[in-house]
């Protein structure tokens, strides 16, 4: 009997495939920090945990695993984040790096996957390149609150989108945009400063979750490479946006083919540091796949990105 027996639907080596996986977690204060929670509870081996921010009073309304106590110890968001996971599975591989992530962009290259819940669309934009650079898929989060016309009424919307190499962008899809990105140093909302609350961003993070379930331990179809879900809290509705529909049979002009990845970046030198026994639930070292777990990942994503003749 195992704690995740009643997953078992996800595949016969559906556990070790999670228990494998090193998921980078960027940002750890609304969407991402419901889901570390649910990845612990999947059984998820291996997290980097990004975030340069400890926990405020006003991060109470939505940070999963926050105490009023966390607030008067100005607890590292990092550290809250690695308590909710380690309560779950004591044996998680888990890396905290309270830092902004480009400070620590090498503990991120060997990751499987990489989630964003960042605000800035600069720090969307940002965060997708480097995915793109080393060929790793990259979930993103945003949700927001605007005002209905002149009445005292909002609409909460959101959306959730995954980005893999030779698919859509977030700017092929319109999350990031040259005019966006002229106006973020404007206001961020109507309802106030960065407007959030914990009931849309579990939905966002649920919905994250289950896209990466699908990439790695898909439980219907052919595993998901790319995705754009459109939350519209009003109506209570998540659904296929058309944009990705729109864009599905074109090439990334963003990103060609010839141009992702990184000559420079060698994958053997980065796993075979997962060679070396992990403490568990330390924050000094990398938590990794087991080398040929990543190399396969890496393998397979590369030989998708050429020719239909080639890979034949």
């Amino acid at each position: 009997m195992s704690w995740l027996d009643r997953q078992s639907f996800l595949g016969p080596d559906s556990d070790q495939v999670l228990q494998d996986l090193t998921v980078g977690l960027v940002g750890l204060g609304g969407g991402n920090s419901h889901v570390v929670q649910q990845l612990a509870h999947l059984g998820v081996g291996g997290f980097v945990l990004v975030d340069d921010d400890v926990i405020s009073e006003t991060n109470l309304n939505r940070l999963v695993g926050g105490t009023l106590e966390d607030v008067l110890e100005a607890r590292p968001k990092t550290e809250i984040a690695k308590r909710v996971v380690l309560s779950v599975n004591p044996e998680a591989r888990i890396a905290c790096h309270q830092a902004k992530w480009q400070e620590v962009a090498e503990h991120l290259r060997a990751c499987d996957i990489i989630i964003g819940g960042v605000d800035r669309i600069i720090a969307k934009s940002e965060l997708e390149a480097f995915c793109r650079r080393f060929l790793t898929p990259y979930i993103d989060m945003g949700m927001d609150v605007h005002r209905l016309g002149d009445a005292d009424e909002f609409l909460v919307a959101g959306q959730v989108v995954l980005s893999s190499p030779s698919t859509p962008c977030l700017r092929c899809l319109g999350v990031v945009t040259d005019s966006a990105l002229t106006e973020e140093a404007g206001q961020y909302g109507d309802a106030g400063g960065k407007p959030q609350v914990v009931w849309p961003n579990g939905i966002l993070a649920s919905t994250a979750v289950g896209l990466l379930v699908q990439l790695f331990t898909p439980w219907h179809g052919r595993p998901v490479r790319s995705a754009y879900y459109a939350y519209d809290a009003n109506q209570g509705t998540m659904t296929v946006s058309e944009r990705l529909g729109r864009r599905a049979s074109k090439d990334c002009p963003h990103f060609p083919p010839d141009e992702v990845g990184d000559p420079r970046f060698d994958i053997r030198e980065v796993v075979t540091r997962a060679e070396t026994p992990i403490e568990r639930g330390t924050i000094d070292t990398v938590p990794l796949a087991e080398p040929k777990h990543r190399l396969t990942a890496l393998l397979a994503m590369v030989l998708d990105l050429l020719p239909f003749k080639v890979r034949r």
